[in-house]
């Protein structure tokens, strides 16, 4: 028994509520109903009981060369109604593939070889394809990791939240919109009554993220598949949406998996955690019994994991700063206070963290720096130069001298292009490197970012995230540039992985003297690689300093609640971090 499935932007049912799963038996012309929920009968209780979603020695392969290759080895999972199951591993453990093969979906190229997968009775597997696409919406709902991906561009958010109510005939359209409304202020969206009539790309990717969560709860799914939900998310935003994840959940009869590389999050919602490693299922286990007592080294190995401590820069005194930002000002089309009057600097040789909320004008800033959106105001100086505020009158060498590493890889890198490709293109451009230099020099940049040399001739869809953020990286540090603006570039590795790609980076700027604008919203990554900090809200700075300074007390309050919203491997963390946050607020 094999099934081929297809992933991409228009075939997958990315939180469109009714296409996602209403099950149909094969036997059966019609759809498998919808239990109801109140006042349940002694045989719906045994219901609860039962798993929801079975999966047994499920196997997945992948195209290789001619044949075939196992990438998911036997897994068995279940999942019971009012259960969150967490998936926790390394990039390409596995984790999002089983997570789609719950929908009997499988990657561009890959296929379910053998193994159940059992929802509410029915086995996914032996369903055609008109059941598939039957099965697909009111039941199961999916929440993609790169949100921007799986938006259409040409429709507002609340259009694109109603449509499948609408198409279902569930509800009239004024009431899709105003239960878009009120998901969107359970998810803490600013201007909830509003924001609806934005388009994509007029939102930050963290509130766009949570648009995608507010469709997938459009049609109050029995088991919703959260693939990395939080990853776009800064501390304070990830709080107040793990919770509204966890009190939406606890108030229905539902169940969850919960996809993500980061464990402490993952602790604060999940009843179970499944811990999974290069397609094996290490270790399966209740939340707290897995925490208090690991089995397995590898999972003892994630919950000591932390951050590593890297040296602070030791920065030349009385040189002039590699970028120097003065009273920046920069909105989008008539909008000018995005940003404003924002000073930075940045020494060279040292790592800059800038930090704050989504929609802070972190992303902006980086854009302004880059070329990508002239400033309205103000002016920067590049290695005591003057900065060009537009990209195209930059020269070649300035170009790239300043490199920008994306939040989501996924619009960032060519799918038409192979991996070599990508990262072989720079150096030919900066570097003149071509043929059998070029390549070397690519796979040398694999190697150094943990991908092996055979990367060098797959596609970005044969990759799992943290694998195109790496390769993100990899095609930055082809330039050989003096400043690298990492956008959130560690938020889609898990911890491991991002461990070595920061010990890789402290090692470049200490034998290159790059430098490092940083934004992220991982404060135990700023504590471990910064050596100042800008703290951004609403467009403006709030607080600046080194390190020592910024994280001592007596705290700027909002850095003080930034600090306090960093998970800890604790389940009770959750319910204490936000009783504190009351408290701040």
């Amino acid at each position: 028994m094999c099934r081929e499935g297809w992933l991409s932007w228009r075939e997958i049912p990315v939180c469109v509520g009714p296409d996602i799963l209403s099950v149909v038996r094969p036997e059966l012309d019609g759809t498998l109903p919808r239990k109801a929920k109140p006042e349940m009968s002694q045989s719906d209780q045994a219901d609860i009981k039962a798993p929801l979603l079975s999966i047994r020695d499920l196997r997945i392969e992948v195209r290789s060369g001619d044949g075939w290759r196992e990438v998911v080895h036997g897994v068995s999972l279940d999942v019971r109604r009012g259960d969150i199951l967490g998936v926790i591993g390394e990039s390409g453990a596995g984790k999002s593939t089983i997570g789609l093969a719950a929908m009997g979906y499988a990657r561009e190229g890959g296929r379910i070889a053998s193994g159940s997968v059992i929802f509410d009775g029915v086995e996914v597997t032996e369903l055609g394809e008109k059941a598939l696409e039957k099965i697909r919406g009111v039941r199961i709902a999916y929440v993609a990791q790169s949100a921007a991906s799986f938006f259409n561009p040409a429709h507002t958010l609340l259009d694109q939240f109603c449509e499948v109510l609408l198409r279902r005939n569930m509800m009239s359209k004024a009431d899709a919109r105003a239960k878009g409304q009120r998901i969107y202020r359970e998810l803490g969206l600013p201007d909830p009554d509003n924001i609806g009539d934005r388009y994509p790309h007029q939102l930050s990717g963290g509130q766009l993220q949570r648009a995608m969560i507010a469709m997938a709860m459009a049609t109050d799914p029995d088991l919703i598949i959260f693939d990395e939900p939080t990853t776009a998310l800064d501390v304070t935003t990830q709080l107040d949406v793990i919770a509204s994840i966890r009190d939406t959940l606890a108030k229905s009869s539902a169940a969850a998996i919960y996809i993500s590389h980061d464990l402490a999050l993952v602790a604060q919602v999940a009843t179970h955690i499944a811990v999974m490693r290069h397609g094996d299922l290490v270790e399966y286990a209740p939340t707290r019994e897995l925490l208090a007592a690991p089995k397995e080294n590898y999972t003892a190995e994630l919950i000591r994991e932390k951050v590593p401590a890297i040296a602070a820069s030791t920065v030349e005194k009385g040189r002039y700063p590699v970028l120097h930002v003065e009273k920046i000002s920069a909105g989008y089309g008539n909008v000018v206070n995005v940003l404003q009057d924002i000073d930075l600097k940045i020494d060279r040789g040292s790592t800059v963290a800038v930090v704050g909320e989504s929609g802070s004008g972190k992303s902006t800033l980086a854009r302004v720096i880059c070329g990508l959106l002239p400033a309205a105001s103000g002016h920067m100086l590049f290695n005591n130069r003057e900065l060009e505020p537009d990209f195209r009158k930059r020269s070649r060498d300035t170009l790239r001298r300043i490199q920008l590493v994306y939040q989501m890889p996924d619009l960032a890198l060519n799918p038409r292009l192979k991996i070599g490709e990508v990262i072989g293109r720079p150096l030919e451009f900066y570097h003149g490197l071509s043929g059998a230099k070029n390549k070397a020099r690519v796979i040398e940049l694999l190697e150094t970012l943990e991908l092996k040399p055979e990367y060098f001739d797959r596609y970005q869809s044969q990759l799992s995230g943290g694998e195109k953020q790496r390769v993100s990286i990899a095609r930055a540090l082809a330039a050989e540039p003096d400043l690298i603006i990492c956008d959130e570039i560690t938020s889609a590795l898990d911890q491991l992985v991002a461990a070595e790609v920061l010990k890789t980076m402290a090692r470049l700027k200490s034998e290159f003297g790059v430098s490092y604008m940083f934004i992220t919203h991982d404060m135990n990554t700023v504590k471990a690689i910064a050596d100042d900090v800008v703290v951004m809200r609403h467009g403006k700075v709030l607080d600046q300093g080194p390190k020592t300074a910024v994280f001592s007390p007596p705290y700027n309050a909002y850095t003080e609640l930034l600090l306090t919203s960093t998970p800890e491997m604790d389940p009770d963390w959750l319910d204490r971090a936000m009783q504190g946050r009351r408290t701040l607020l």
